[in-house]
């Protein structure tokens, strides 16, 4: 009988052509905007969250279990190449890189100022691993971890009032607490992609501030680790964890490191949320009404099918047939419709750098965004937002199935 019901639900579908096919648009425009939201947020998040990451601690860093707090320079990890090794022998890890970052005084004949330093080693790195590897817009880069140069971020010059090959001396409070000096000249400008950051960033090579700070060879204040996966930040460090870390280093994860920007990435996660609940709900509305006011016109059809030996489940069924059909016909006429528009969107992102009348990235928790918006979404949020709207519409199908099987067949017959 299962197949029976199946097919005559089908058939009941399109008795009324019209209204069906208003249903199946409220579905498909349902499933559409739910889906281009996923895919702004899922694409553009996950760019935010891996330029973070490429700005300083990566991933997940490992780093003194108090530097998090209170991070100065006298927090360190000891032993950074045994670290290296074992971090990239696991299976989550992409690659380990070795840093040193901490505030400093900037000073130049015109001016000083407080800068936010990172210590690099630029035969390592590269842009998948860190951001600027790709901001130089003036001079040149560092040549190695030793090369006593440094780059400056392009407005910090501007501030300092140094050009490229001018001496810079920075001031830095070293292991001990007392405070040390190190000099050197701009190689190179850089465009972190965020305004207060390009005010406020020096590049210097890992060895060199070691020199300067008194570190040992290998020693620094973080060891930033880059995901294969971005989505399993969270296993990676769990992983790392149970395999044991050393005694004195901490693993954090992004989101743990720049709370900030987690809880900005988690404002609009719900906020999206919200609205693609609210679509549900419309398209639920929607589907309802098509349902209900169909079993209302069919009541005295309703009754011969009981009066001939259709049982109340049976009719029950047939409705939620119906509604399952509406919600499975509904998602490929959506996928149908959302295909081109997606596909389109994400080879043509959006400039969004005319509508804020600055060529400049927009800047978020101290991370600039590329002013492009691009799309795409995860494989499992496309799978959840088709089972979502599947299930609508059988829920929004249970009403008026049930009223279906209740109808009384004398009653019913006799409505003229």
């Amino acid at each position: 009988m299962g197949p029976r019901l199946a097919v005559l639900a089908w058939r009941n579908l399109w008795r009324n052509r019209r209204r069906t096919l208003l249903t199946l648009a409220s579905i498909g425009f349902g499933l559409l905007l739910a889906v281009m939201f996923t895919a702004l947020q899922d694409r553009n998040f996950a760019d935010m969250i891996d330029i973070a990451a490429r700005m300083g601690g990566g991933h997940v860093s490992l780093q003194h279990p108090e530097y998090n707090d209170t991070p100065t320079l006298t927090r360190t990890v000891q032993d950074t190449d045994a670290l290296v090794e074992v971090s990239e022998a696991d299976p989550y890890v992409d690659k380990a890189m070795v840093r040193i970052q901490g505030q400093a005084m900037a000073a130049t004949a015109g001016r000083n100022l407080g800068v936010f330093f990172m210590a690099v080693d630029p035969t390592r790195e590269d842009e998948h691993t860190f951001q600027l590897s790709k901001g130089l817009v003036e001079g040149s880069w560092i040549d190695g971890p030793d090369d006593p140069g440094l780059l400056l971020g392009r407005r910090l010059a501007e501030l300092l009032k140094v050009e490229l090959g001018g001496k810079v001396v920075y001031t830095l409070v070293d292991k001990q607490g007392e405070i040390v000096s190190g000099v050197g000249r701009v190689k190179g400008l850089v465009s972190t992609g965020a305004p207060s950051a390009d005010a406020g960033i020096v590049i210097l090579g890992l060895d060199t501030v070691r020199e300067v700070l008194g570190y040992a060879p290998d020693e620094a204040t973080t060891v930033a680790l880059f995901a294969k996966d971005p989505r399993r930040v969270r296993a990676m460090r769990d992983a790392l964890v149970a395999a044991g870390l050393p005694e004195g280093v901490a693993a954090l994860t992004w989101d743990e490191v720049q709370p900030d920007l987690s809880a900005f990435i988690a404002m609009k996660v719900g906020g999206a949320r919200f609205m693609e609940l609210v679509i549900m709900i419309l398209v639920a509305a929607s589907i309802f009404n098509t349902l209900f006011v169909s079993v209302l016109e069919r009541t005295r059809e309703f009754g011969i099918l009981l009066a001939i030996g259709y049982s109340p489940m049976q009719l029950f069924r047939l409705v939620v047939w119906e509604s399952g059909w509406l919600g499975l016909v509904g998602v490929v006429a959506g996928g149908v419709v959302t295909a081109p528009l997606y596909f389109w969107l994400a080879t043509h992102p959006i400039d969004v750098s005319a509508m804020t009348g600055t060529d400049e990235a927009l800047e978020v928790a101290g991370v600039g965004m590329p002013p492009e918006l691009r799309i795409g979404i995860f494989p499992e949020n496309l799978a959840l937002i088709a089972i979502f709207v599947v299930g609508a519409t059988l829920l929004a199908g249970l009403y008026p199935a049930w009223r279906a099987g209740r109808v009384e067949p004398v009653e019913a017959i006799n409505l003229a």
